[in-house]
């Protein structure tokens, strides 16, 4: 099993910023934690869950939904088994609950195919 637990959300103006971190752990992921990629994906009200972002294990691989690039990065410190969205930028339309995922690649994270997803954590951006 993997453990996601998500923490960082919060309410900020527009133009403002936010740091989510997901820790990661369970026996699956501990054991072989090379084989999962890490992602982030949210879901406003109303609407159907949509990609953001996804790393790979060492970091070096990176992808982003159109609407956040040049926004926010997408980091992971695989000494503490946590990964990273640093928001910059901030809009209203970024108000979701964004939720933190584990799966076997970037392309399969991005096209929703993941094995393992957190709680997830409430963003409110004001105008």
């Amino acid at each position: 099993q993997v453990q996601l637990v998500e923490s960082g959300g919060g309410l900020v103006q527009a133009g403002g910023s936010l740091r989510l971190s997901c820790a990661a752990s369970g026996r699956t992921f501990s054991t072989y934690p090379m084989a999962w990629s890490l992602g982030w994906f949210h879901q406003a009200p109303g609407k159907e869950r949509e990609f953001v972002a996804a790393i790979n294990w060492s970091g070096g691989s990176t992808d982003y939904a159109d609407s956040v690039k040049g926004r926010f990065t997408i980091s992971r410190d695989n000494a503490k088994n946590t990964v990273y969205l640093q928001m910059n930028s901030l809009k209203p339309e970024d108000t979701a609950v964004y939720y933190c995922v584990a799966g076997s690649t970037i392309t399969t994270i991005k096209r929703g195919t993941y094995d393992y997803w957190g709680q997830g954590t409430q963003v409110t951006v004001s105008s």
